[in-house]
């Protein structure tokens, strides 16, 4: 069943060419082999891999998204998947020790049990395999645009290693991204907005070049969003 709010975001998100290349291009030095994109929603980030001819699998929770996927790329593989299914060991068994990499974009702070979530994706990784996740942050940011596509929470840095080295992962790399984002989303916040307005996000996906020229003066250390690359351990 399709969240009008949450298509709605990805579809005012797709028309950000310039914000998901840089998102891809943020993340690719950590994607390698067999790739698995956990909630891939409309294959904003998608499209990058399969244009990139990567190896790799798409999925979702939402049968619309899991359509939507089917229709609009003819070559990955596409599944339904569940990170925190009561059944998930026999339901996704097949998939274990499958890939190399597995990516979760904008997607853990719409689980409620995220160490579940974090343990189940550790299955799905060969030994020595990486995790790629990308979620929003800070607590101070969140508002009425979070509470309306179901975001539990945002993370920090810290908080968000801490998470992953419980559940035998090696964290390697953690930043921030997008740093004038955050200025972005406390306009959303203070007008108290329930969407991310289309307008506004044409006019910052034109100053994507501003923004990453930001990043790199804050050397990552702050930002709207944090990336966190980890390893599975033995």
């Amino acid at each position: 069943m399709k969240d009008e709010k949450g298509y709605q975001t990805l579809e005012v998100i797709a028309e950000a060419d310039k914000f998901n290349q840089w998102m891809f291009e943020t993340i690719r030095p950590y994607c390698r082999g067999n790739v698995f994109e956990i909630g891939s929603g409309t294959g904003n980030i998608s499209h990058f891999f399969i244009q990139g001819d990567y190896r790799i699998t798409l999925s979702d929770t939402d049968t619309f998204y899991v359509d939507y996927l089917k229709k609009r790329f003819s070559g990955p593989n596409v599944i339904s998947v569940d990170l925190v299914h009561e059944n998930f060991y026999e339901k996704y068994e097949y998939l274990f020790q499958t890939f190399d990499t597995v990516v979760l974009l904008n997607v853990l702070e719409h689980i409620e049990n995220d160490e579940q979530a974090i343990e189940n994706c550790r299955q799905f990784l060969k030994t020595g395999g990486s995790l790629v996740v990308l979620v929003p942050a800070y607590a101070f940011l969140f508002s009425a645009i979070d509470r309306h596509l179901h975001h539990y929470r945002r993370y920090t840095s810290k908080n968000l290693s801490n998470l992953v080295s419980k559940n035998k992962f090696v964290v390697r790399k953690v930043f921030y991204f997008n740093a004038m984002g955050v200025l972005a989303w406390m306009y959303g916040k203070v007008f108290r907005l329930h969407a991310i307005p289309s307008k506004e996000m044409k006019v910052f996906n034109r100053l994507v070049p501003l923004a990453k020229l930001i990043d790199k003066i804050l050397f990552k250390k702050a930002g709207l969003s944090v990336i966190m690359v980890a390893q599975k351990d033995v």
